[in-house]
């Protein structure tokens, strides 16, 4: 027997409105021709008045504690991931902590863009097999609308709003039982300038805007994701071919497809929400999880292989038997 984090529930949160690409085209010089062609989006959630990175996430966790038939008191451990706090500090994951109601235990953000997630989901594995705690909360929201440029069509119709959470739980099991098996990060600060907000406290004092040089992201991303997955299969001496699912991040439909032809995977195994969600940064890889639980695609015993690349660089991947 040994010491896994097991997933035991998965949640998720989306604004009330709804943009379609129609939509977003009476605001921006575009059409839902020119988006679907180039990232497969056909609509976004974008938040409202009152609705926050920390609001968002805390329906997601409560989503999650439901699935996992828990109760708050249960988690000692939140992380959150998010590059959209609610405040430059405290922690947004302590908001979520008191609005949830489970007071005492730990909380923190974790910041890596687009592959926080995953971040946060190794930071936990390790602190649940340590014993820090016996169960966490993992959750990825963002709130990216609020650091768009609305001028710039290239990026302003790439990315939306939500939150995606899962529970952990420590559990002593058999090799070949359920949770995470394996993890592998990565970052590069060398590729700063290809995706970045041209804003910060210590910096220009203000929230800023995201930059991306688009062909070189797109580069990067296929190339690393797909060394990472390879990691990932050589550390825990699976195939491709024994992947259940891939839950990649919601990015562009063109790298998932591009993807899963490095790897030689079928276009059926990933789950795609692009089309609906957009780039949603941290939360992408919960929600799709979350989405694919809940319509039946993702059963347990499955072989699921979660991955990520955001701005840093940094990017990752995780092997979870459900």
């Amino acid at each position: 027997m040994i010491r896994r984090s097991v997933l035991v529930g998965t949640g998720s949160a989306l604004p009330a409105h709804a943009v379609s690409n129609a939509e977003l085209s009476e605001r921006v010089e575009t059409s839902d021709e020119w988006i679907v062609e180039r990232t497969g989006i056909r609509s976004r959630y974008i938040a409202g008045a009152g609705e926050t990175t920390s609001s968002l996430a805390t329906d997601a966790a409560r989503a999650a504690l439901a699935a996992a038939g828990l109760q708050p008191s249960d988690i000692g451990l939140i992380i959150l991931a998010t590059c959209t706090p609610d405040q430059t500090f405290p922690a947004s994951a302590t908001i979520v902590q008191d609005r949830l109601g489970c007071h005492g235990g730990i909380a923190f953000d974790v910041g890596a863009v687009c592959s926080g997630f995953l971040y946060a989901v190794s930071v936990a594995d390790a602190m649940l097999k340590t014993g820090a705690a016996e169960r966490a909360l993992v959750i990825g929201a963002e709130t990216m609308s609020r650091i768009l440029d609305w001028e710039d069509r290239t990026t302003c119709v790439l990315f939306g709003d939500g939150a995606g959470a899962i529970v952990l739980e420590a559990r002593e099991v058999a090799e070949d039982g359920p949770g995470i098996i394996s993890s592998r990060l990565h970052a590069d600060g060398a590729h700063n300038e290809l995706l970045y907000v041209d804003g910060g406290p210590s910096t220009t004092g203000t929230v800023g805007h995201i930059r991306m040089r688009g062909r070189e992201v797109f580069r990067h991303a296929v190339v690393n994701l797909a060394e990472v997955l390879g990691e990932v299969l050589v550390d825990t001496g699976f195939t491709a071919q024994d992947i259940d699912w891939v839950v990649p991040h919601q990015a562009n439909q063109r790298i998932l497809d591009a993807t899963a032809r490095k790897l030689g995977l079928p276009p059926e195994k990933v789950v795609v929400t692009v089309d609906r969600h957009a780039n949603t940064s941290a939360a992408s890889v919960p929600l799709a999880l979350d989405a694919a639980i809940k319509d039946g695609r993702i059963k347990p015993g499955d072989l699921v292989m979660l991955e990520a690349m955001g701005g840093g660089f940094t990017w990752g991947a995780s092997l979870v038997r459900i």
